[in-house]
């Protein structure tokens, strides 16, 4: 495989869940992957994790609120790779409650875990990563379902989604005619560790069983089941391919029906 095929893939939040399976498709495909998350200790089992199965694959660790880490961490992605080819904007959190009884500290750590963290990281990519300098590039931000509806006791992080995809649409079009394309993945109902802590959520703020919340979230879902990390890894695999080169500025859904827009 050629170097121009043995592409950079850089995936925040990736030592589980979507992050995971992303990372780990990408890398299947050839490309060196380079991943982050909060536990640095998370982060070093599973690059060990992804060399023994045969992959070329690096880390650090990362806290997508802070500058420095974000800084840090693409230098260390270049000093170990090469200028990055691919971004995969992963990191998230969940966060909700009665919107009157919200916390300003929650807010702003959700919107800071789920928007600002984007440009943060995107910033970073298109300078110390070299991305901006390139004739070919993808950003792929994992936005959801919620970035296009409401979700009930689900402010912050619906919001947070939204901005996601506006910042999707700008930059996409900014950057169309340099042939870097950026799009969103929106998942509806996944199954992932964070999936099991909102339905956590939601049984106590409803005071039921997180069976009758799953129960209950599968029957809004035409599908009728919560899709896979590896479904919606699948999309952000396509976009990075080359025949998705004319795919930009779009945000997609990845939920078995549960969002028709």
């Amino acid at each position: 495989m050629s170097q121009q095929e043995k592409q950079v893939a850089l995936i925040t939040g990736a030592t589980s869940g979507i992050g995971l399976a992303v990372a780990r498709l990408l890398a299947t495909r050839g490309h060196r992957v380079f991943i982050g998350a909060r536990s640095a200790e998370n982060v070093k089992s599973t690059v060990k994790q992804l060399r023994e199965e045969g992959f070329e694959a690096g880390g650090a660790p990362l806290d997508v609120r802070s500058n420095d880490d974000v800084k840090a961490f693409v230098q260390a992605a270049v000093d170990q790779f090469g200028t990055v080819d691919i971004l995969v904007n992963n990191a998230g959190r969940s966060g909700g409650g009665v919107t009157a009884d919200i916390s300003d500290e929650l807010w702003q750590d959700v919107i800071d875990t789920n928007l600002n963290s984007v440009f943060r990281m995107t910033r970073e990519v298109l300078t110390t990563g070299g991305l901006r300098e390139k004739s070919r590039g993808r950003i792929i931000n994992i936005a959801s379902t919620a970035g296009k509806q409401g979700v009930v006791l689900g402010a912050p992080y619906s919001a947070s989604k939204h901005g996601v995809v506006g910042f999707t649409k700008a930059l996409g079009n900014e950057l169309a005619p340099t042939g870097i394309t950026v799009n969103a993945v929106c998942p509806g109902y996944v199954e992932t560790p964070m999936a099991q802590r909102v339905r956590a959520g939601y049984a106590a703020a409803y005071d039921t069983s997180e069976d009758a919340i799953l129960t209950k979230f599968q029957s809004k879902i035409p599908l009728g089941r919560y899709s896979t990390p590896e479904e919606v890894a699948g999309l952000v695999g396509y976009l990075a391919s080359d025949t998705a080169a004319s795919i930009t500025a779009q945000a997609m859904n990845v939920c078995g029906g549960l969002g028709n827009f």
